[in-house]
């Protein structure tokens, strides 16, 4: 398996940094308004965090990638895991780290974690890896795998197609520089393969509200 020290950096990985710092604030409101993003609201997806949970208690430390402002990371630190989170926004990291002060956050990009091999019990991309380029997501992905202990479990939900599109506004009609790349599932089943995981769950839903067709994909490190 990779090691976290040979992915590539994305060439607008600045300006992606940016605009989401744009978005935070509107971001954090639209959360506490409408509670889209929050698991808490949304049962299917609730009830696979809860399975996952489960699965990587005791197993070691949880690390939520691209949490945002800690939605998730606080949800996994109520079920009693030790959980902490990492984003690329310095100012969701601030949302954060003042609405959930009992947890712990720090300002990182997926590609360039320093995870130590088998340091790890779980992991999230939850919502958070569709903006890496194509070449770039399998070596974070690999980069997952080896930060596994045996057992250990990685969980992704993503977009599902097969477009790049290319954003210039989001949440509410905030500007934004960024491209959202799409994944068709049986795609991201055979990257996780190829970074040396064991898919365990495959939950597919379609399109409801604002959000299209969506993929959460829980995998496995066996050894």
């Amino acid at each position: 398996m990779g090691s976290s020290s040979s992915v590539r950096r994305p060439a607008d990985l600045d300006l992606v940094r940016e605009s989401y710092d744009r978005v935070a604030d509107n971001y954090v409101d639209m959360v506490a308004t409408t509670g889209l993003g929050d698991i808490r609201t949304q049962p299917w997806l609730r009830a696979a965090m809860d399975v996952f949970a489960d699965a990587v208690g005791g197993l070691g430390p949880v690390l939520d990638v691209g949490c945002g402002p800690g939605t998730v990371t606080a949800y996994l630190a109520e079920r009693g895991l030790d959980v902490s989170g990492v984003d690329l926004s310095p100012r969701m990291i601030e949302h954060a780290r003042r609405l959930y002060p009992h947890c712990s956050f720090s300002v990182a990009s997926s590609t360039e974690l320093d995870l130590a091999e088998s340091s790890l019990g779980g992991v999230l991309g939850w919502w958070s890896l569709f903006n890496l380029p194509r070449d770039v997501l399998p070596q974070v992905l690999s980069s997952f795998a080896h930060a596994l202990v045996p057992g250990g479990q990685l969980i992704i939900a993503t977009h599902v197609g097969d477009a790049d599109l290319a954003r210039t506004e989001a949440y509410g009609g905030v500007a934004v520089s960024w491209t959202t790349y799409q994944w068709q599932p049986e795609q991201l089943l055979s990257l996780v393969e190829q970074a040396g995981l064991r898919p365990v769950a495959d939950l597919r839903l379609p399109p409801e509200g604002p959000i299209g067709p969506v993929v959460v994909l829980v995998a496995r490190r066996d050894q």
